[in-house]
Formats: C-alpha cells, structure tokens, sequence
C-alpha cells in the first residue's frame, strides 16, 4: 500500500499518460533517431525491440512493483521499507540510491536539449534555415555566428573544429535551458495531480496528434521521390552483416533510456498508484505505447532524410541527426518552416513531461527526508539542478561524458539490474503475489524479471565498462 498521506494518481488514464509522458521524450524523437541512423536501421531496430520485451518490460514491471508495494513516496524509502519486511539488507536500496543520482544528473543536461528545441522553434518560425547550405546550418547547430570564421575560429565543415565539444552557443542557449528549467521545476513543485498529471493530461494527447500528422506528412510528401520506400526498406528489413555486440549494447541503452528505467522515475510514480491499477498490464501498455511513438517518429524522419539523400554518409552523429540533418530535409520542401516548427512543438510537449518526471523522484526524497513542503523541495533541488546543468550548456563534452558513460553506461544499468534482481529473488513472495496476482500475465513476466533481464543487463553492463576502461566507449 501508499504511504499514508501520500498522493495518488487520479485515474488510471491520468496513470497511463503520466507514465507515457515520462516515457515518450526526446529518446525517442532526437535519440532514437541518431542511434537507429548511426546503427544499420532495421538490426538496430530488431535488437532494440527485443530489449523492449526481454529487458524493458519486466524491468518496468518490477519497478512499478517497488513503488506501490513500498510505504513511502520516494524511491530510496520504498526500497528499505520493502527490505524490512522481506528481511534482507538494505543495501538492495542502493538500487533506488544510483536511479535517483541517474534520473538527477540526467535532468540537468535533458533541460539544455530541450533548451536546443526551444531555440529552433523561432528559428523554423523566422525561416532562418530557409536558402542556407548544410554547412550554414551545421554552423547554427555548432554554435559559430558565420559559417566559414565562428566565433570559436574556425570552419566547421573541419573535424578538428567540431572537437572542441560545443554544441550551441551558451549565450544563445542559456535563457531558453532557465526558462525551460523553471518551467520543470514549477510543474514539480504543484504536486502530483495538479502539476504532473494535469501536464500529463492535456499535452501527451496534442503530442500524439502532431506526431501522427507529422509522420503522415514525411510519409506522403516523400512518396513520389522514393524516399518512403527506401525508409520503410530501411527501417523494417533489418540486415544480418549490421548485427553485432556493439549494436546490441547501444540497443539495450537506448531501451533502458526511452522507457525511463534505471532512473527512479517508475518506483516513484508507482508509489502514487491505486490498489485497482493493474501493473503487468499498465507496463505492457507503456511498453507498447513507448515502442509505437518511437516508430512513428522515426517515420516522420526516415522518408524526410532519404527523399533528401541525406542519408548514409550525409547523416551526422547524435544530437547533429535532429538539429542539422532534419533541417537540411525540411528547409526545402513545401510548408518547411510550419512543418519544423510543428516538428519542434512536438518535441518541446515531450521533453517537458519526462523532465517533469525525472526532477520529480529526488524532489520525493527530498520533500520526505527533511520533512519540507513539495514546492519548497522543487524549488530547492531545482536550483542545484540549474547550478549543474550550466556546465552541460557551456560543453558538449560534459553533457557527453554524464550521458553516454556516467549514467547511460554505468549508474542506471546497475541500478536496473539492482531492482530486478530484489524484485525477482528477494522482495518477500507474498508481497509479490499482492501486486501482481498469483497467475496470468505478470507470472509469466516474472520468468523475465528472474532471469532473462538480469542475464541481459548483467552482460551489457559488463561489455559498457568493458569499453570504458580500455578507452573504446
């Protein structure tokens, strides 16, 4: 059961588009996208969905299991409470301690790549891409103010320049990351029904509807010039030559990374569920939900990029796929400007509901531990939040390093792996039974949270650490 005192969700709709929202973010627009285009496409997509199934479920599912069964609305206490009355150590809690540090650390850079997004809304607005060639756009991306001399120098068409890790100008960047993390930190600070789930509630619907029409609009204005076929081609008959471990590790990350697990966020929110919600199904929902928008979106790129040629070679690594390529595509078809700055409202409505979320499991532990209102916790944690995020706004190589190896590669892996494993083998049985039944789905599931995940995590953990230590990743 929830703690005593502690808020609920409203519904289980409001429950569903929460969990949504705190799924469906820029992983799946921006990330996705790049990690997919990087990867091969179709074998990239193919590990990745199987990640979803054998790794992401029943680690969504577990997680959701922590938080409802734990009497606390924060991670941290959930899991020593659940520890107490399974008799074991409370070392398992370390497995909420790493996902609340992740979810904190990856706020900080997640609200200057939303800032990134609100910068180019005006920019697709103002045509400010409109008659420019790749090299000026890449320049608006990269942070120089001319594209031949920058203000860092140099070309940028030259690798050497772009090796300075600056992703955008800080000057231009920095009052749109404020106003993006206030705007955060205000809709933490309101609570869950009348800040998280209100949010949750009115923007993932106009979020869906975009992406539909965004992604009907890339399909059937790409049709006559192949670039449709070639996505579909692309993206749905994987090849077996791309297929290899390395694939395979940035195809669980980015699973972990799109559904949100690892992190936290789902131990936290299912602390608010209602004893009615039925978890197994709701995380098969999410699940199903996450991988549809992920899909969908790359749909509303893929034909864009290929009716374009800009892919194979042409497609820049990362964060370049989503803030040089993608304008390259749109700024010479019919209706581009409306069409990128639908593109970048689309992602902006994303990004803030998994912001939301990410901010809110530290605010819980926070709010609870010093025995503070919810609004002063937010504000609190949001100011170190900013303080932390600047250093992400000033260097890309920062924003890198707490993305790709401190978090991605090393925190959150451990900390999905943690809660799996006390969820699957030492969260006491009758526990268990009460927050998924004794048969049905979420048995079957439970095969999953036993051993497929723990297997799967275990050894891309392993390979991630691998490759940092000998210098590879």
């Amino acid at each position: 059961m929830a703690a005593v005192g502690t808020a609920q969700w409203s519904s289980r709709f409001a429950f569903i588009m929460a969990a949504v929202g705190s799924s469906v973010g820029l992983g799946n627009l921006w990330r996705f996208s790049a990690e997919a285009g990087e990867n091969g496409g179709g074998g990239f997509i193919l590990i990745y969905l199987a990640c979803i199934i054998f790794v992401g479920l029943p680690v969504l599912m577990s997680e959701y299991i922590v938080g409802r069964a734990g009497q606390a609305s924060s991670a941290v206490n959930s899991m020593n409470d659940l520890a107490d009355r399974s008799s074991v150590s409370k070392f398992w809690s370390s497995g909420a301690w790493l996902g609340m540090i992740a979810s904190f650390l990856i706020v900080s850079f997640y609200c200057v790549v939303a800032a990134w997004v609100m910068a180019y809304i005006p920019k697709f607005l103002t045509g400010a891409f409109e008659g420019q060639n790749p090299e000026q756009i890449a320049a608006q991306f990269l942070g120089f103010t001319d594209p031949v001399t920058g203000a860092l120098g140099c070309n940028p068409d030259e690798v050497e320049c772009n090796k300075v890790g600056l992703y955008f100008s800080p000057k231009e960047v920095f009052p749109w990351f404020i106003a993006f993390a206030v705007m955060t930190t205000f809709l933490v600070s309101r609570g869950v029904n009348k800040g998280i789930e209100l949010a949750a509630k009115y923007l993932m619907p106009i979020f869906f509807i975009l992406l539909v029409g965004l992604a009907a609009y890339s399909v059937f204005s790409s049709w006559g010039s192949g670039g449709t076929q070639a996505a579909f081609d692309y993206m749905f008959r994987p090849k077996m030559e791309d297929i290899n471990g390395d694939v395979a590790i940035r195809a669980l990350g980015q699973a972990c990374f799109s559904i949100g697990i690892g992190n936290a966020i789902m131990i936290t929110y299912g602390s608010y569920l209602p004893r009615d919600v039925n978890i197994p199904k709701s995380s098969g929902l999410v699940v199903f939900t996450d991988t549809a928008v992920a899909l969908i979106a790359g749909l509303a790129i893929f034909p864009l990029f290929f009716a374009n040629d800009l892919m194979g070679a042409g497609v820049s690594p990362g964060g370049g796929i989503f803030f040089q390529t993608l304008p390259q595509a749109l700024s010479s078809v019919p209706g581009g400007n409306f069409v990128g700055a639908a593109f970048f409202f689309l992602a902006f409505f994303a990004a803030i509901t998994s912001s939301v979320s990410l901010l809110e499991p530290t605010v819980a532990w926070v709010s609870e531990q010093f025995k503070m209102t919810k609004a002063k916790a937010a504000w609190l944690t949001g100011t170190v939040m900013v303080a932390l995020g600047c250093f992400s706004v000033m260097s890309g190589d920062v924003m890198d390093f707490i993305d790709e190896v401190l978090t991605g590669s090393i925190i959150a892996p451990l900390s999905a792996l943690l809660v799996v494993l006390f969820t699957g083998w030492r969260l006491n049985k009758k526990i268990l039974d009460e927050e998924i039944g004794v048969s049905g789905f979420g048995q079957f599931l439970m095969f999953f949270v036993r051993y497929l995940a723990p297997l799967f995590i275990g050894l891309v953990f392993c390979a991630k650490v691998y490759k940092i230590f000998m210098g590879e990743g």
